[in-house]
């Protein structure tokens, strides 16, 4: 068992966490709110959040060290153990899985040497397969310290965890540029990113997730030419032949169930459905 209570931070450390924490609690009208931010900042200290960091936690919001482990190791976010300065997060939820998700994250614990959750001896890269991050249009999607890398393959990533211990620059698809996993978890508590042209630099969605929008707004559907306009639902259908496309007015006899309700055994007077009182009646 470790030794309790959890030892203190030295006296400066604690001094420019307590300024840190004053700042980030008084953004709400319950102490206790500013839990998910502390517990990022003292992330941000040690690169994982010790006894310490909880204790410190629970000493600003007036809680217990129970109640702060508890929400400490529910969200995947927050590291139980030391890790790297880069963490390395392969998706292997359905699509990218099946774009060569699972491929990559293959290729990495091998090339690597380590298995999910464990860091390279160097203490550069942790690595780990995550769920989707709503980058579906871009699979394989690999992300470091959360920044997005698209469109990856076994090769590709193999390259970006090399570069990455070897110290060398490595950019983001898209999004800001890279930083420690350390200055992560302080803009995440918060606070803003000072560097040089970091907040400027942003991503968007690609042009497969945006397309449902453009069709909703009755734009010009893609690769169909300035003629072919997808009128909005409210609008009504647009006056096209039929061929599956977006828009147009299905069968007679078969609304949309978008559109109008369809009849079922639970909406039938004659025969209603439900449970019977006794087996067979």
């Amino acid at each position: 068992m470790p030794a309790l209570p959890a030892p203190d931070y030295p006296a400066e450390v604690r001094a420019r966490l307590e300024a840190d924490a004053k700042e980030v609690i008084a953004r709400y009208p319950g102490p206790r709110s500013a839990l998910l931010p502390l517990l990022h900042l003292v992330q941000a200290e040690e690169g994982h959040v010790t006894r310490t960091g909880i204790r410190f936690c629970a000493e600003q919001l007036d809680l217990t060290t129970a109640e702060v482990t508890a929400v400490s190791t529910f969200y995947s976010m927050y590291r139980r153990k030391a890790g790297g300065d880069y963490q390395v997060g392969v998706c292997t939820n359905t699509l990218c899985a099946v774009m060569g998700g699972d491929a990559i994250f293959e290729e990495l614990k091998e090339h690597l040497g380590v298995g999910n959750g464990e860091t390279t001896e160097d203490g550069a890269v942790s690595l780990e397969h995550i769920e989707c991050n709503a980058a579906c249009d871009f699979a394989p999607v690999v992300m470091v310290n959360w920044e997005f890398f698209d469109n990856q393959t076994p090769e590709s990533a193999r390259q970006l965890v090399d570069d990455l211990r070897a110290g060398r620059t490595v950019e983001p698809t898209r999004g800001a540029p890279l930083c420690t996993f350390k200055e992560t978890a302080r803009m995440l508590a918060g606070f803003p990113d000072e560097r040089p042209g970091a907040v400027e630099a942003t991503g968007s969605a690609g042009p497969a997730s945006l397309i449902g929008l453009r069709l909703a707004k009755g734009e010009v559907a893609p690769g169909r030419g300035a003629g072919h306009v997808v009128s909005p639902r409210t609008a009504g259908p647009a006056e096209e032949p039929p061929g599956g496309h977006p828009g147009e007015q299905a069968p007679p006899g078969h609304p949309s169930s978008h559109d109008a309700p369809q009849e079922t055994s639970a909406s039938d007077d004659q025969h209603p459905a439900g449970p019977t009182a006794e087996e067979g009646e």
